[in-house]
């Protein structure tokens, strides 16, 4: 038996890095998913990997910065598979990059649209089809960004902050339905999101994310999705309310980077001047 028989779970961001791997290794432990994101190619090919690993799942076209887009993600799954037990509200970007007083007030809620209005209307939608069937875990895509701040990435902080403010307030407001709300902080994962704005790509990324955390390695989307599992099954019943951090130690204290001072000089910027949109719309610098 798998962790997740029979349950029910949309994903949004499903169709590349660590949405995907918590597609498939949800499918891989009996779950049946639902593949929401606006990248068709991907998603589709993630439906291909899910059954694959031996799961059930369908791709639905959604722009989680439109309130329909969500609503109709958990739509899908209901009609689909009859019911939703887990809701993962991972789709992301970096979106406003740069300077403070440089950043548009258009880019500032852009980002917030995609990263915090798109998790509350996940839980807005979700909670009701979790009541039905008396209970339910909602989890939420966070980051060690909004814990503490980072150059740049002023938007981006400020929302995953409020993931994490607002996976609390939802846990105590539907621990009565026994619905649980939990979000995890990843730290430098290797994922197109990231890598793909780097030279080098996937192999780049890989070397330079490993210096810059205590562990000996970069993180994996593997790593954040055996979190998610964790949070989607019954082995976490009595969590609620917490942001998971899974970072290599990154935010365990001072000096812990593995990179030579010099390499550290030489890092790539992974920001772009402006906005930072969805893995697929990126082209990798030469």
């Amino acid at each position: 038996m798998g962790r997740l028989d029979k349950k029910v779970a949309v994903i949004t961001g499903a169709a590349s890095g660590i949405g995907r791997a918590a597609a498939i290794r949800f499918a891989g432990e009996g779950a049946s998913v639902v593949i929401a994101d606006l990248n068709r190619e991907g998603g589709e090919a993630a439906v291909r990997d899910c059954r694959e690993n031996g799961g059930h799942a369908a791709f639905q076209l959604t722009d989680v910065a439109k309130e329909e887009g969500v609503k109709g993600a958990v739509e899908r799954a209901v009609k689909e598979f009859g019911r939703l037990d887990i809701i993962y509200n991972n789709a992301g970007l970096g979106g406003a990059v740069g300077q403070l007083e440089k950043t548009s007030a258009e880019n500032w809620d852009r980002t917030f649209a995609i990263l915090l209005r798109a998790v509350f209307l996940g839980i807005k939608y979700a909670a009701p089809e979790m009541r039905k069937v008396g209970g339910g875990s909602i989890i939420s895509t966070a980051s060690i960004a909004g814990i503490r701040g980072a150059a740049g990435l002023h938007a981006y902080c400020a929302a995953k902050a409020g993931v994490i403010s607002l996976t609390r307030s939802a846990a105590i407001e539907l621990a009565k339905d026994k619905i649980r709300v939990n979000c995890i902080c990843p730290g430098l994962i290797a994922t197109p999101l990231t890598y793909n704005r780097l030279p080098g790509g996937e192999q780049t990324a890989t070397q330079l994310f490993a210096g810059f955390q205590p562990w000996p390695r970069t993180g994996r989307p593997e790593d954040i999705a055996a979190m998610a599992l964790f949070l989607a099954s019954d082995d976490s019943e009595f969590v609620s309310g917490q942001a998971m951090i899974v970072d290599g130690a990154s935010t365990s204290g001072m000096g812990a980077g593995n990179l030579p001072q010099s390499s550290q000089a030489a890092t790539p910027s992974m920001l772009g001047d402006e906005w930072s949109g969805p893995s697929f719309e990126v082209k990798r610098p030469s």
